[in-house]
């Protein structure tokens, strides 16, 4: 069963949802269900307490990657020239990245406002933000070790990204492979 308020999977026996404290009771208007109220419209109020702590860090990580591709990832000088292009400049593929990283930014800003669309979704919010934060770290690995030819080097924002690739998709990775390890 799902919270009516937050989303939050909450146990039969809760009376009150232990993530936003909303009454859970059965007596609650689709509660037993954990689909949201039709009656009532969809209205957005955003809570950032209804992100989990690892939430927070993938979406801050993931903002940060964000912002990254648009850095200086690699760069040649020559004497007192010296040439730097972004991430987005060097490798198109990294358009990848910017798209799924305005996906996930986007997807955290609307269940932050409306709690109920995450039951619409097919796809567990775990393994969403898994696999979108597992893909970006796999191509801004990719683009970091493929620089081009010798005498290109990297630029901070190749580091910047790489380590923001990093950090997004560890919690949501270490959290899926712990689910696993429970289950067995």
């Amino acid at each position: 069963m799902n919270c009516p308020s937050c989303g939050r999977e909450v146990s039969a026996s809760d009376v009150n949802c232990p993530g936003c404290g909303a009454s859970v009771s059965s007596g609650s208007p689709g509660a037993a269900t954990g689909a949201p109220r039709t009656g009532a419209p969809m209205t957005y109020r955003f809570d950032r307490s209804r992100w989990s702590s690892t939430d927070l860090v993938s979406g801050v990580a993931t903002l940060v990657l964000f912002i990254a591709l648009f850095l200086p990832w690699f760069g040649v000088s020559l004497g007192v020239i010296g040439l730097t292009v972004s991430g987005l400049t060097a490798h198109g593929y990294l358009y990848v990245v910017l798209i799924l990283c305005i996906v996930e930014l986007g997807y955290l800003a609307v269940i932050a406002g409306m709690p109920e669309i995450r039951s619409r979704i097919p796809v567990p919010h775990e393994l969403l933000l898994t696999v979108i934060n597992a893909i970006n770290l796999v191509i801004v690995l990719i683009a970091f070790l493929d620089k081009g030819a010798s005498g290109i080097g990297w630029r901070f924002g190749a580091f910047v990204g790489l380590i923001a690739a990093v950090v997004a998709a560890l919690p949501k990775v270490a959290i899926s492979l712990s689910g696993r390890v429970r289950r067995r």
